[in-house]
């Protein structure tokens, strides 16, 4: 998920509507940083004064696709005043306020750099951008809440991890997603000391090779990050990965608990590394993790079959998860089907039919993770017997 953008209003002293100005700002930050934190998922959950408009659009990273992304956003948009217009419910200046921050949205989105999805969120004093690596449906949507479960979804499926690259003199944290990893200027890092030149006449005498990460300096900086790295997994837990010498991660081991349980890779010089370096050093890894991750679900949706915990399509899973049975969802990563409310059960329907839903595994996926379940994206044709989604029931 990257590229959330323009929080806040072009009023210098209007403010946001919300009982605690405290949020937005932790908001603004948030969401400035790329990171769809639970407390900027909280933030985006509350009820706001109606109306609260989100606009989505699926986008495109290549050409000849995204040839026309602009002109498809800009009539999403278009729609999106349409029907502020034409609600009885909106009154004159809060259309024009909300039509307004729709049209900044507009101006600060750049499809140069588009995943394959695209939501705006626009309310009285307020907008949003957020790009997604998950695809959406066209869409607009007048609430009193913004619609969170896409960016949800595009974040489980995503997979986001942290990447902390140590150095004697720097300390770099990198934000992974599905395919790259970008520097995170997030939790005051990356950090930085000044190294002191090593004595060569105490090398002569001890024979030892000169290592920063013998200095009693190196350990108090190890100690800060550490400190600096627990408050980051407390408001944002991810998956943990270290890279650097030997040295560097034993000693940050020694030195306090806060990377207890991350995945260690031996590799030094990424702290000053670039993105695609760093990329490739821990690419096999994720890469094993990830197979191992899907063998397991097998077992598990295996298991489950002989003791009648199995369930299987959007129709069952929908229900169940509803009720909060599910424990596990396993999904396909790029499996999505279009429905519509049958009575008692979910049909199949076209895209753009009148009371269709384009994006119910999304809904599937935010209701599971709501009530704990354990939700997983594996490759495609990994569920082929169970229409791309299944799950482990707990009763």
């Amino acid at each position: 998920m990257q590229q959330p953008s323009g929080v806040g209003t072009d009023e210098p002293n209007r403010q946001v509507i919300t009982p605690n100005a405290r949020i937005v700002n932790r908001l603004y930050r948030a969401v400035m940083e790329h990171v769809l934190s639970p407390a900027t998922l909280a933030e985006l959950r509350r009820p706001r004064p109606y109306p609260a408009v989100s606009v989505l659009t699926p986008t495109h990273r290549r050409e000849p696709y995204n040839a026309q992304d602009q002109v498809r956003l800009r009539n999403t948009v278009a729609e999106a005043k349409r029907r502020l217009e034409a609600d009885p419910a909106v009154s004159r200046e809060r259309r024009a306020d909300v039509a307004r921050h729709l049209d900044q949205a507009l101006s600060e989105v750049d499809l140069t750099h588009a995943g394959d999805g695209l939501v705006i969120f626009a309310a009285s004093g307020e907008h949003q951008v957020w790009s997604l690596t998950r695809t959406v449906p066209e869409r607009v949507v007048l609430s009193d809440t913004f619609l969170t479960r896409n960016l949800v979804a595009a974040q489980t499926a995503g997979r986001p991890f942290w990447v902390l690259s140590l150095a004697a003199d720097r300390v770099t944290l990198w934000d992974g997603g599905v395919d790259r990893v970008t520097e995170a200027r997030v939790g005051g890092f990356p950090l930085t000391r000044r190294v002191e030149n090593f004595d060569p006449e105490r090398q002569q005498r001890t024979g030892d090779p000169p290592s920063a990460f013998r200095e009693e300096r190196t350990r108090r900086f190890l100690r800060e990050t550490g400190i600096a790295l627990s408050a980051l997994l407390r408001d944002r837990p991810r998956r943990l990965y270290v890279t650097g010498e030997p040295a560097a991660l034993s000693l940050l081991d020694e030195v306090g608990s806060a990377a207890k349980g991350a995945v260690h890779v031996p590799h030094g010089g990424l702290a000053h590394g670039t993105p695609e370096s760093v990329w490739q050093a821990v690419r096999p890894v994720i890469e094993a993790e990830a197979r191992r991750s899907t063998d397991a679900v097998a077992r598990s949706l295996e298991t489950a079959r002989g003791r009648r915990e199995f369930a299987a399509g959007v129709d069952e899973l929908w229900q169940s998860a509803r009720d909060g049975r599910v424990r596990l969802l396993a999904v396909e990563e790029n499996y999505s089907v279009t429905v519509e409310d049958a009575g008692s059960h979910l049909a199949l329907a076209a895209n753009g039919d009148i009371g269709s839903r384009e994006d119910i595994v999304d809904e599937i996926v935010e209701q599971c993770l709501e009530t704990g379940a354990d939700v997983r994206f594996v490759p495609d044709g990994t569920l082929k017997e169970a229409e791309g989604i299944a799950g482990v029931l707990r009763y």
